[in-house]
C-alpha cells in the first residue's frame, strides 16, 4: 500500500559554489546550489547551521526576512549578508514552473 503520493522526482547535474568569508561581526560558510528547479532561484545553505532558503535578489531587500531564515539577531550583520548575496546571487527571471 502506498503511504504517500510522490509529487516529483528530478535528477540533474547542478553547479554548486561553496563560499566562506568573514565580516567584522561574523564568519559565514555557504553552499549556493544553482538548479533549474525553484523558478531558477538558487538554494542557499548555511553550512554552519544547516538552515537553507531559496533566494533571489528581490529577497535581499527584506533584511528582516534574512534575519528570520538564517536566525541572525544583529541587524547590521544581516545587512552585510545581504550585500554579499547581492554580489553572489545571479539575477533571475520568473519562469513558470507548474502548469
Amino acid at each position: 500500500m502506498e503511504l504517500f503520493e510522490k509529487l516529483y522526482e528530478e535528477e540533474e547535474n547542478v553547479k554548486v559554489r561553496f563560499i566562506g568569508f568573514t565580516t567584522d561581526l561574523a564568519r559565514y560558510d555557504f553552499g549556493l546550489i544553482y538548479t533549474n528547479l525553484f523558478f531558477g532561484k538558487p538554494l542557499v545553505v548555511c553550512m554552519q547551521t544547516g538552515r537553507s532558503a531559496i533566494l533571489d535578489p528581490e529577497d535581499l531587500h527584506d533584511i528582516e526576512y534574512l534575519m528570520t531564515i538564517f536566525k541572525i539577531t544583529d541587524y547590521q550583520q544581516a545587512v552585510e549578508l545581504a550585500e554579499f548575496f547581492n554580489e553572489a546571487l545571479p539575477m533571475t527571471t520568473l519562469q513558470t514552473q507548474y502548469v
